[in-house]
């Protein structure tokens, strides 16, 4: 489950029927008054207090938020930390940003691997920061004390945001910690989460990605599973364990609290628990919702995202520098291209929209059933209906324009609209200030990650895209001029682009920084396509923001209101809320599953599978020679189960989501048994609704992490760095024979 593009994921779902003991994903702090007797009877072995404390180390304490800036307000992943020596364990996919960044062509870790041999050898991760959660507390009274009853939605959302920094500012200490306020079951709550960042996290070890992306898109999203998806980081920390910027003289942070590490496997219906940082669910959607990104939305996407992911393929099998310069980006596109797809094909299978319309139905009734009820909450659901009914006419108005005028010299030539514009408008002061901000351009970094042959396809193709979703009397300026200029050949008009626009290259760029004229951005090709795409998203972003506001209105004031109906009619349930890249705890136990008639899967996969899938050479399912030759002698040490054999990956019922990734999945004694990294595609409707019969999280086995490390790689300091655990064999008792 990798990164997904969470600007486009809307809104979110609601659940039916009694909450199961592996449905849900819980704050941490609430965990004794409503999840603990459940966890207990199904083996949980630790106290609530070592599970979570504020003033006593606890596991918490060992659960990491992977960010990309010093402050962040979400987190990409969930790493954790194994050893008394800030040693971190995360995901392939979670690294796979970092390890490219730090890969050169002569270097390139994707294709090899890395193994520091000491500290000195671990390289520094420069766009990675680990967050450790404090505390959190609920500031529900707090925040909602600047709202009044004659505010409408939009002032409302505005004094709430500016009491939670008035808050967060409170709770910084100066900025020693990173306060985040955040809004739970659409508005009705909100939790402060207090973190202290470390900024200082290295590279330690990686394998191959032959190893740790095996299976590539193909195997994505699927069981069986046979990739080794884990990356190893370490935190490090000035000698008094605070957080500092990167320095030679800063050493390992000693964490409050590491994981050990279990050998002890796992069997069917062990109780397992996973803890991280869930990205986004949407359990609280209203049946409109559904029904517009599968119909609209999620097509959308899947149409521009897969054109893009064409092109990058052809060139990236081609050429290995090409491959290596536009790998992270290939990634987070292909999964939120292959997510959506399961999405929309699951959510029409599992016909969630039709669920949610029985249980919309059942509110209504209720709400019908009292004046004052009816009053507060009634004109909810038709507004979401109206509201949705608005963003399906005028969603493609905003969002192929968006993404296509922000491809290649197009994207980049907005980058000069405002001086443009100063000129044009004889606005001398704001010249000045656009002229400053040419000069602080870095083309360079404009360019780092870009190769041209990749960008003018990708630029052609987009086009091409955007015409055929449209009909010819609905098309921009820019089709006009392609048409006239061009005898509609897109081809030739990208060539002519990218042969004469000042923004196809960097030494135009710079020329024209040097000395700029307003005259030739008017006559640039790249501009004017820019403008006019400009123009159709200005056209259509009013009637799209008044429908998003809508929604997010009567998303307030619909689960609002479904808490009140759950609490008259279900007054033993407890809803837990939505994922929001906060920490959360979710139980379950290990299970296999029926995806389908008269086929079953089991809960483990073992290497095997590996020799089966193998096909030497291959993009996505090649395999390092000495893997394959560790597989067939069957040389697997102290890693191997029972029976002689290596297990690679195992299924439990764990409700995990996008943000996960990355996450121990623990025994009942809150030992890691593994790495959660993805759901399964029979389930891809469960960030929407939860599937309890079908869904599963696929976790990589610690014995095949560890087995890599070892065996494979030979990285043994890392190892013998580990608190590894394994259970004494039951003796077999024997009895006595009678005389």
């Amino acid at each position: 489950m990798k990164k997904v593009f969470g600007i486009f994921m809307l809104a979110l779902l609601v659940m039916v029927g009694k909450v199961r003991a592996d449905e849900g994903m819980w704050l941490p702090m609430f965990v004794e008054r409503l999840n603990y007797v459940d966890m207990q009877k199904m083996g949980l072995q630790l106290t609530p207090e070592e599970l979570y404390s504020i003033n006593h180390n606890s596991l918490k304490d060992a659960i990491v938020g992977l960010g990309d800036s010093p402050m962040p307000r979400g987190f990409f992943c969930t790493g954790e930390i194994v050893s008394e020596h800030g040693l971190l364990f995360t995901n392939h996919h979670c690294g796979y940003g970092s390890i490219q960044k730090l890969s050169s062509d002569e270097h390139d870790y994707l294709r090899d691997g890395f193994w520091a041999k000491d500290y000195s050898e671990e390289l520094p991760a420069a766009d990675m920061t680990a967050s450790f959660l404090i505390r959190m507390e609920d500031v529900t009274k707090e925040v909602l004390s600047v709202v009044t009853d004659d505010m409408d939605f939009q002032d409302r959302q505005s004094a709430i945001s500016a009491k939670a920094k008035e808050i967060e500012a409170a709770a910084s200490e100066g900025g020693k910690y990173n306060p985040v306020v955040k809004g739970f079951f659409e508005g009705n709550e909100y939790y402060m989460f207090v973190y202290q960042v470390y900024t200082d996290v290295r590279l330690v070890g990686v394998a191959n990605s032959s190893i740790g992306k095996f299976g590539g898109d193909t195997d994505n999203w699927m069981w069986p599973r046979h990739t080794g998806d884990f990356s190893i980081f370490r935190v490090y920390a000035d000698k008094d364990g605070n957080p500092a910027a990167y320095s030679k003289d800063n050493v390992p942070l000693t964490p409050k609290h590491h994981l050990p590490v279990s050998l002890d496997g796992v069997k069917q219906d062990d109780f397992t628990m996973i803890w991280g940082f869930p990205g986004s669910t949407e359990r609280y959607m209203s049946s409109y919702g559904i029904d517009y990104n599968v119909e609209t939305f999620y097509p959308l996407i899947i149409d521009i995202f897969g054109k893009q992911l064409e092109v990058m393929e052809e060139y990236m099998k081609a050429d290995e520098h090409i491959n290596l310069m536009y790998a992270d980006n290939h990634a987070g596109l292909a999964n939120t291209w292959k997510n959506f797809i399961g999405q929309c094909t699951m959510l029409r299978k599992n016909k969630v929209s039709e669920t949610k319309v029985a249980l919309e139905n059942d509110f209504t009734n209720w709400v019908n059933s009292d004046a004052n009820r009816k009053a507060e909450y009634g004109k909810a659901l038709p507004n979401l209906k109206d509201a949705y009914a608005q963003l399906n006419q005028v969603s493609k108005y905003v969002y192929y324009p968006n993404f296509v005028s922000g491809i290649g010299a197009a994207g980049r030539a907005s980058l000069f609209s405002a001086y443009y514009e100063a000129v044009q408008n004889k606005d001398k002061d704001a010249e000045a200030v656009a002229l400053t901000m040419m000069q602080q351009i870095d083309v360079d970094e404009l360019f780092a990650e870009v190769d041209q042959q990749v960008e003018k396809k990708t630029f052609a193709e987009m086009l091409k895209t955007y015409r055929n979703a449209f009909n010819a009397d609905e098309l921009p300026e820019i089709f006009n001029i392609i048409d006239k200029k061009f005898k509609g050949d897109i081809d030739a008009f990208t060539e002519e682009v990218y042969a004469n626009s000042i923004f196809a290259t960097p030494e135009s760029i710079k020329a024209f920084i040097e000395k700029p004229k307003a005259k030739k951005i008017e006559k640039d090709y790249a501009y004017i396509m820019n403008t006019s795409m400009m123009e159709v998203i200005m056209s259509g972003i009013p009637a799209y923001r008044q429908a998003m506001t809508t929604v997010s209105e009567n998303d307030h004031i619909f689960v609002k209101g479904l808490r009140e109906y759950y609490a008259a009619t279900q007054p033993g349930k407890s809803l837990y809320p939505d994922a929001n890249s906060t920490m959360r705890m979710s139980y379950g136990s290990v299970q296999d599953y029926q995806p389908a008639d008269a086929v079953h899967y089991d809960y483990v996969c073992t290497a095997n599978g590996i020799l089966q899938k193998y096909v030497p050479g291959d993009y996505e399912f090649d395999a390092p020679k000495r893997l394959i030759d560790l597989i067939e002698k069957k040389d697997f040490g102290q890693y191997a189960d029972d029976n002689g054999e290596l297990i690679v990956c195992f299924l439990s019922t764990n409700d995990i989501t996008g943000g996960n990734s990355g996450s121990p999945i623990m025994n009942a004694k809150g030992e890691l048994l593994g790495l959660a990294f993805d759901g399964n595609w029979e389930a891809m409707s469960g960030d929407v609704n939860f599937e309890p019969k079908l869904q599963r999280t696929i976790n990589v086995d610690i014995r095949y992490v560890l087995f890599i490390i070892d065996k494979y790689a030979g990285a043994t300091r890392l190892i013998d760095e580990l608190d590894i655990r394994k259970a004494e064999p039951q003796p077999i008792r024997v009895e006595e024979e009678q005389i």
